[in-house]
């Protein structure tokens, strides 16, 4: 397993892939959706999966016509489908089960966490000790892909745009959050099983981007990661051009 992903998992056997959905302009939760697995502790990849969860969430404030648009969720499906952010969060709490404070809460980018932060500020009466252990034990799975694998211009790829690089059939349609739920775990496993793809886009992502070094490292790097030897003599002549 990738060394930085092992230590970023914190030794923890159970991963919870997780997606939360919010309201438009104050960002309340809605909608959370979860996979909960179980790895190899030596490979990292999959090895049992509980069924997804879903579940909606009533919130204090308006969804929004765009939110509505995008998940399908409305004020009808809060009103009749929808529990208290108390309720959601003990439920997942019992979906995960056992494991749940020796699990690592995985998302794909930083929002969900502001989502759940938001709904923490508007609700009183929550399970501190869950919402606490999620944020503890929190993994973005999106800012450590985007390490290694960029586009062309140098922005992070988006869930679907991984997945189709990966070879990951997406579980269904995007923006409901048990699916992206799903296909983030699908990601993931992908991403362990192919080292080879990541190597591949890592050494174009250096080829491209690497404005960030001083030039001769810049001119070091480029050649390296398209296969070219640099001795310690070239660079040095690189260095003595560049302050020169």
């Amino acid at each position: 397993m990738n060394k930085k992903l092992a230590k970023g998992l914190k030794g923890n056997k159970i991963l919870v892939f997780l997606d939360f959905e919010g309201t438009q302009f104050s960002h309340e939760m809605i909608a959370i959706g979860g996979e909960s697995v179980s790895i190899d502790p030596k490979t990292g990849r999959i090895k049992r999966r509980k069924p997804p969860f879903k579940v909606y969430v009533r919130a204090h404030n308006k969804i929004g016509g765009y939110v509505s648009e995008l998940t399908g969720i409305t004020e009808e499906t809060l009103r009749t489908k929808g529990v208290s952010f108390d309720e959601a969060m003990k439920s997942l709490k019992k979906y995960v089960g056992l494991g749940f404070k020796k699990a690592t809460f995985i998302t794909f980018g930083n929002h969900d966490m502001r989502i759940l932060g938001q709904s923490i500020m508007y609700n009183l009466r929550y399970p501190k000790d869950v919402t606490s252990q999620i944020q503890k034990n929190y993994f973005d799975f999106s800012n450590f892909l985007n390490e290694f694998v960029k586009d062309e211009n140098g922005n992070a790829l988006s869930l679907v745009h991984f997945c189709e690089l990966f070879g990951v059939k997406e579980a269904g349609p995007a923006h409901d959050p048990a699916i992206d739920a799903i296909n983030l775990a699908n990601l993931y496993d992908a991403f362990i099983a192919n080292p080879g793809l990541v190597t591949e886009e890592y050494l174009k992502h250096l080829r491209l981007h690497n404005s960030v070094y001083p030039d001769p490292i810049a001119k070091a790097v480029s050649k390296l990661a398209a296969g070219e030897d640099v001795s310690a003599k070239d660079f040095e002549e690189d260095v003595r051009k560049f302050v020169s």
